[in-house]
């Protein structure tokens, strides 16, 4: 996927990771401003935060397909491109709807340009690349989650509030041309086609469903707006089934819904996501307005979380390759659910030296859940491998909006003049928020403990190819086209509907045993009797 040195692609991924990532929550100190300055209602101001998170979430699918049809090159130019001019029109912007449609376009640039940069250092690359690549993709993210609101705090203080978005012209254009030079012009699936129903229908879906979930937030679970929107997502989630079993090129090939490492390590992805994202928010809110702290003393707190996971990491994956994801990941969700526990237990008068064994805890914890998008990534076959990004990236979207509604039910606001007892039900609730948060993720460690591989032992870019081919026949897909006589003739009896080849050109198949030795390993069960008959 990339011509020259590796650190070079690295560069690239971390700018374009950090920029598109921050713009989902650089913008929020800058709202009461914009605002003023626009002359825009409060509703239009929310649309300047959603509007971006809106699109990013429901067309990265698309975009991690595109991804893989077109190359790393057309899929992340061509959305840095986008995302970059579109930055320029909001710094720029006279009035609200500009500004507005202009975020729209940005996160509709953002979703192009993110799956590309997780396929960089995924597909085609040895294990010590894959894991330094998602390191630093990891890194950049929560980075860019971290570090958005205090800078976006600091440019309204001292420049205008267009610098928030012109700030990105700069990187933008280097990235750019960097990932022109970088990066490969190869197609990997150059026969392959845009599934345009899937997209359509997906990121009506998606549009749907993450909508919905900011509109609860507002208007609670049974507000007939919000049961309209979710029961739009339902529909158009039936509809997408139905179309990629019809569709002779789709999208997603359901077939990956069968593989017990991608659904597990998505749905602990989605736990871990709601748990933690729903402590972040609550934890200020619980801070500030029960023990007392000011919202810079509140951000200072979980600060150190930070500096546990991007020390602990490296450590992860590097731990996660020797005793196997399982135990790791597993072991770091129960971590992380000790410690909101643990916060939970806060009392007023506390302070932060009594808060900092829970904080302290959960980036321990978060650290050790990192490995995980690279196990999910590697549990597909590479054709495949920009569709698996956007979806691990719309989980990661919606599983904090999710976890912030799910939460925020059993949370209630504290009055302006409140009594005693309405504290102590105040600081019940939050409470009893922070355990369902350290619940769900603690469900996640025990799916990630059933689900994911047992060990790892892959040693080389050609084991990893070698693997990722015994879960493409196990997913359905025949193997790559003309890479060998063995792939040929699988896809020659996928395409004229043929039976599988004789019991010779079979040995046994363990999907928990990653190690490639010997003859190609292809799966002859009820996967690819039930796909190939």
């Amino acid at each position: 996927m990339t011509r020259g040195r590796y650190r070079w692609a690295l560069l690239v991924v971390a700018v374009s990771a950090f920029m598109t990532t921050m713009d989902n929550t650089v913008v929020i100190q800058a709202i009461p401003t914009i605002r003023r300055d626009l002359g825009m209602s409060g509703s239009a101001g929310e649309w300047v935060t959603t509007g971006y998170m809106l699109m990013f979430s429901c067309l990265m699918v698309a975009g991690g397909r595109i991804t893989d049809i077109y190359g790393c090159r057309v899929g992340f130019t061509t959305g840095m491109t986008i995302f970059t001019a579109a930055s320029a029109v909001c710094g720029l912007a006279p009035d609200a709807g500009t500004l507005i449609l202009a975020r729209v376009v940005q996160g509709a640039g953002a979703a192009l340009a993110l799956p590309a940069t997780l396929v960089m250092v995924t597909v085609g690359r040895t294990d010590k690349q894959r894991s330094l690549g998602t390191i630093v993709w990891v890194s950049a993210g929560g980075a860019a989650t971290a570090l958005g609101g205090p800078i976006g705090a600091s440019i309204v203080t001292y420049w205008p509030w267009g610098w928030i978005f012109l700030v990105n012209i700069v990187p933008g254009v280097l990235v750019i041309a960097l990932g022109a030079v970088v990066l490969t012009s190869k197609a990997e699936n150059a026969d392959a086609r845009v599934d345009m129903p899937g997209v359509l229908i997906s990121a009506t879906m998606l549009f749907a469903l993450v909508y919905g979930l900011e509109a609860v937030q507002r208007d609670g679970w049974t507000a007939r707006p919000v049961l309209g929107v979710f029961a739009l997502a339902l529909v158009a989630f039936t509809c997408f089934v139905a179309v990629e079993r019809w569709s002779r090129d789709p999208m997603i090939h359901l077939g990956f819904f069968r593989n017990r490492v991608f659904v597990g390590g998505l749905v602990s992805q989605m736990l871990q996501g709601m748990g933690f994202t729903a402590m972040l928010f609550y934890s200020a809110t619980f801070m500030q307005d029960y023990l007392g702290f000011t919202a810079l003393e509140s951000s200072l707190v979980l600060l150190p979380a930070a500096f546990v996971i991007m020390a602990l990491t490296p450590v992860a994956f590097w731990l996660a390759g020797r005793i196997g994801p399982r135990v790791a990941v597993g072991s770091g969700m129960g971590l992380m659910a000790l410690g909101m526990a643990w916060f939970s237990l806060v009392r007023r008068g506390d302070g932060y030296t009594d808060l900092l064994p829970g904080v302290l805890t959960v980036g321990a914890g978060s650290a050790l859940v990192m490995p995980l998008a690279m196990y999910v990534l590697k549990a597909i076959p590479e054709e495949r491998t920009g569709v698996a990004s956007g979806i691990l990236n719309v989980i990661r979207e919606a599983s904090g909006a999710f976890g912030i509604a799910v939460v925020g039910v059993l949370v209630q606001d504290l009055p302006g003049q409140a009594s005693a007892a309405a504290t102590e039900r105040f600081r019940h609730s939050i409470a009893s928020g922070l355990l369902l948060g350290a619940a769900l993720v603690a469900v996640g460690g025990l799916i990630s403990a059933t689900t994911l591989p047992r060990r790892h032992r892959l040693k080389d870019g050609a084991a990893a190819e070698q693997a990722s081919d015994d879960v493409l026949v196990a997913a359905g897909s025949g193997g790559r086209r003309g890479r060998s006589g063995l792939h040929s003739y699988l896809d020659e009896n996928l395409r004229r509907g043929l039976p599988p080849p004789p019991d010779g050109w079979y040995r046994p198949y363990d999907p928990e045993d990653s190690e490639t030795t010997g003859p190609l390993r292809i799966p002859r069960g009820d996967a690819w009797e039930t796909e190939h008959r």
